[in-house]
C-alpha cells in the first residue's frame, strides 16, 4: 500500500526512523513572541534601550499617545521577517495594573503592616533569580555572555537611564571536566561567583530589572542568557543532567 511501511530490518528502521523525523520537521512548531511590558511612559525608552543593549534588534516601534510606545524587537538578526524570535514590549495594560494595584494593597506592600509573604517571595528571588516566570536566550558563545554582563554592570553603575535599575545574577557551570573548570577560574564574569548551575555543562546569567513588569507584584522582570559547551552535546539545557 502507497504511504505505509514495515520495517524489516535495522537499516529499514533507521530509514524510518529518520524519516518520521523529516516529517516533523517539515510540520514543526518555532517560538514566535513574548510580551513585555513597562510599567510607566518614562520607562518605555529605557527598557527598550536596555533590549537593545542585550542584542535585540529594533524593528518599528509605534506611539500611542501620551509617550506611550508600543516596540517589536527580533531576537537574532535572521529572525524579523520570519515572526519567530520576537519580543513585544508595551506598557502595562489598565486592567492589569488596576489588579497589580489591589494585590499590592491588600497585601500593604510597602508598609509597616506589609504582609510576611512579600519579604518570603522576595527573598526568593534573590536566592533564585528563574523562580518566577521570565525569559531565557540562549546565546552562541561564553564570550557573547560576558561580554553583555560587563556592558550591563558598566550600564547599571553610570548610564543615566539604566543606573541603579539592574540586579545581575551569575551561576557558573558545575565542576567535572577540567577544561570548563579552568575557562571558570579565570572569567571576569563567573569567575568570582560561589554559584553553580542546577545542571552541567552550562552556564546562566541573570538580568533582573525593574524596568519590566512581572510577578504577583508587578515589581521586575528577570532576562536570562544561557551558554551550553559544545563539548557536551547533552548539556543542561537539552535534557535535565543534574
Amino acid at each position: 500500500m502507497m504511504g505505509s511501511f514495515v520495517a524489516t530490518n535495522e537499516n529499514d528502521k533507521e530509514e524510518l526512523a529518520l524519516a518520521v523525523k523529516k516529517q516533523e520537521n517539515a510540520a514543526g512548531k518555532a517560538l514566535g513572541h513574548l510580551a513585555l511590558h513597562y510599567k510607566t511612559p518614562e520607562d518605555g525608552p529605557r527598557a527598550a534601550k536596555l533590549l537593545e543593549l542585550m542584542g535585540m534588534k529594533r524593528v518599528q516601534e509605534i506611539p500611542f499617545g501620551g509617550g506611550v510606545v508600543f516596540y517589536q524587537f527580533a531576537v537574532a538578526d535572521d529572525a524579523s521577517g520570519r515572526g519567530i524570535g520576537t519580543l513585544y514590549l508595551s506598557m502595562v495594560p489598565p486592567p492589569l495594573a488596576t489588579i497589580t494595584q489591589a494585590i499590592r494593597q491588600a497585601l500593604k506592600v510597602g508598609t509597616a503592616q506589609e504582609h510576611a509573604a512579600v519579604a518570603g517571595l522576595r527573598e526568593g528571588m534573590l536566592q533564585d533569580p528563574e523562580m518566577m516566570f521570565h525569559v531565557g536566550l540562549m546565546m552562541d558563545s561564553l564570550e557573547e555572555v560576558e561580554r553583555l554582563m560587563l556592558t550591563l554592570r558598566h550600564a547599571n553603575e553610570h548610564d543615566p537611564d539604566l543606573k541603579g535599575r539592574l540586579r545581575l545574577l551569575c551561576n557558573k557551570a558545575k565542576p567535572g571536566d577540567a577544561e570548563i573548570d579552568a575557562r571558570m577560574q579565570t572569567s571576569a564574569v563567573f569567575g568570582a561567583t560561589p554559584r553553580h548551575t542546577y545542571g552541567m555543562y552550562g552556564v546562566q546569567a541573570f538580568v533582573e530589572t525593574d524596568l519590566l513588569a512581572g510577578g504577583p507584584l508587578g515589581e521586575s522582570m528577570v532576562i536570562e542568557l544561557d551558554f551550553a559547551f559544545s563539548s557536551h552535546p547533552d548539556n543542561m539545557f537539552v535534557k535535565t543532567i543534574v
